[in-house]
């Protein structure tokens, strides 16, 4: 064995360890290290080639989703795209496009039935997948959940926001600029394991601070194309209300789309949820005083990886619990995002963005002691 190829397979066996002990997604840009012959900006994603090695046939692996056409998601089929391209593996996107489980679930029965080689899912229902999931397991097929999770139910790991620790940041958050009277939250899917942990969250904070500040919900429903009607009769009948929110992309923007819509800046407070061009607009525009961006890239990419190695190493590297994230976007570092157009905010453009000449410095680590 030469020195090149002995040091390429330490890389390799380093990359399975790291992801074994929960390295989690920092272990994403090692993977991408130990890739040779990769295009630092390939439009067409067909230029890199993995150092691995590779199946006797490709695996295909399948997204469950549960509102498939909407425009959030289109970042995480670009992270899927992007992996697939990489890893040279083959993918399917299938679900509901209005967030009915039922057809979701026979999405599933459908992917084992075919013989997907590794299955993602929004488990946005605490019963709908289960036996579903066991029967993918039984037939040597390995599950993994993205943007939502649901307890009681059977994957490998979460990759997805932290959504109750979200909502609870965004609780306090509004609580430093509503102090008392009404709030309008708009919800896409009450109930919903995608949605209702942020205002379960946002109640939370808001109980905990003992806050003279009541929470009026409305359910805007899975449409995204009916969300801004949902909130314009939300707020026509709550005009007095301090602050207009919502836990959900399409919500948030049809909040931003309102507020350009009517002339409103400055009459409430608002934020929500995500990056659809709306919502950055107004953002951008001080419509929306923030909007938390949960990597919605990284939950397309991270679970195409995570499914491979596990595949790739014939079950020892186990796909680590990963929360993508919470990053508040307001008027402050709003600017990188209005001129991305890239793959990773939903774009069909670039890849490669330029680094800015410094950067904010992260908030100090903490350890928590056993």
């Amino acid at each position: 064995m030469t020195d090149e190829r002995a040091a390429t397979d330490r890389s390799r066996r380093d990359i399975l360890k790291w992801f074994g002990a929960g390295g989690g997604a920092v272990a994403a840009t090692m993977a991408l290290s130990a890739c040779k012959g990769a295009h630092s900006d390939d439009p067409g994603g067909t230029g890199a080639t993995g150092n691995f090695p590779k199946p006797g046939s490709k695996w295909k692996f399948v997204f469950i989703n549960h509102v498939t056409t909407n425009s959030f998601f289109a970042p995480t089929q670009n992270g899927i795209k992007d992996a697939a391209a990489l890893l040279g593996l083959d993918y399917q996107w299938t679900g509901a496009e209005d967030g009915n489980v039922s057809t979701m679930a026979t999405a599933l029965e459908t992917a084992i039935s075919g013989g997907a080689d590794g299955i993602a899912v929004a488990l946005t229902d605490d019963s709908a997948f289960k036996n579903g999931c066991k029967k993918a397991f039984d037939k040597g097929i390995p599950v993994v959940a993205y943007n939502a999770t649901a307890a009681g139910n059977y994957a490998l790991a979460y990759i997805g926001q932290d959504l109750f620790l979200s909502g609870y940041k965004m609780g306090q958050r509004i609580l430093s600029d509503v102090h008392s009277g009404e709030i309008i939250v708009g919800i896409s899917q009450p109930g919903g394991n995608n949605v209702q942990p942020r205002l379960d969250g946002i109640k939370k904070a808001i109980a905990d601070a003992g806050a003279n500040v009541t929470v009026h919900t409305v359910n805007t429903g899975a449409e995204q194309a009916a969300e801004l009607s949902a909130m314009e009769a939300a707020y026509a009948g709550r005009k007095s209300a301090k602050g207009v929110y919502a836990v959900d992309a399409g919500s948030t923007a049809g909040i931003a789309q309102m507020v350009k819509k009517q002339g409103l800046k400055g009459k409430f407070h608002a934020g929500g949820y995500d990056t659809l061009d709306d919502t950055i607009e107004g953002v951008k525009s001080g419509a929306l005083d923030f909007t938390i961006d949960q990597s919605a890239y990284l939950q397309g990419f991270l679970p195409m990886l995570t499914l491979y190695l596990y595949r790739l190493s014939g079950t020892l590297v186990h796909p680590p619990e990963m929360d993508t994230g919470l990053t508040f976007v307001t008027a402050d570092n709003v600017a990188p995002y209005t001129k991305a157009e890239s793959v990773y905010e939903g774009a069909k453009g670039k890849r490669l963005l330029p680094m800015p000449a410094s950067l904010p410095l992260p908030a100090p680590l903490t350890v928590t002691q056993s």
